[in-house]
């Protein structure tokens, strides 16, 4: 009996473990509205002079997981996400590949998933990044994504911030 109980509850703690997993890498939703998230992010961060970082990909991308945990789970790169950027994910899956949202941001799927767009404050694209550049190993490099992180940041586009 014990032997039963002990198999049941190994079984319990894998499927409860299981579950927590899928939650947690539902980090896109098709049925999101992408356009209004997006322009949600542009008037927030006009208000904070920020920029706003779209991540396009989907839950079926173990690349856009990656770059995800990456991001969230290192303390540098999350303190400055969060003091430069408003951060929108979009979606790209059978369910919704939200055409026209990334015919609007100048068709960046072509470089594949993730692929990262930035928009300033006035929501204007400023540039397009390729996520394979990012890469180390099975993942992304903690140094390069911050790298690119403060190349496209305010400060770094702001004429103001260059010594003369």
């Amino acid at each position: 009996m014990k032997k039963i109980l002990g198999i049941f509850f190994i079984y319990i703690v894998f499927v409860l473990q299981v579950a927590a997993q899928q939650e947690r890498q539902k980090l896109y939703h098709p049925e999101a509205d992408a356009q209004s998230e997006i322009q949600a992010a542009v008037e927030k961060a006009k208000k904070e002079r920020k920029h706003v970082f779209i991540q396009i990909g989907g839950n079926w991308c173990v690349w856009c997981l990656r770059f995800n945990e990456l991001v969230t789970g290192n303390d540098t790169l999350k303190n400055y996400i969060q003091r430069n950027y408003e951060v929108v994910h979009v979606n790209y899956s059978k369910e919704n590949k939200n055409e026209a949202v990334l015919a609007s941001l100048g068709y960046p799927q072509r470089f594949g998933f993730p692929v990262f767009v930035i928009l300033n404050e006035k929501g204007n694209r400023i540039h397009t990044q390729n996520s394979a550049y990012l890469e180390e190993g099975k993942g992304h490099s903690a140094k390069k994504v911050l790298e690119f992180l403060e190349n496209w940041s305010p400060t770094a586009l702001d004429p103001k911030s260059y010594k003369q």
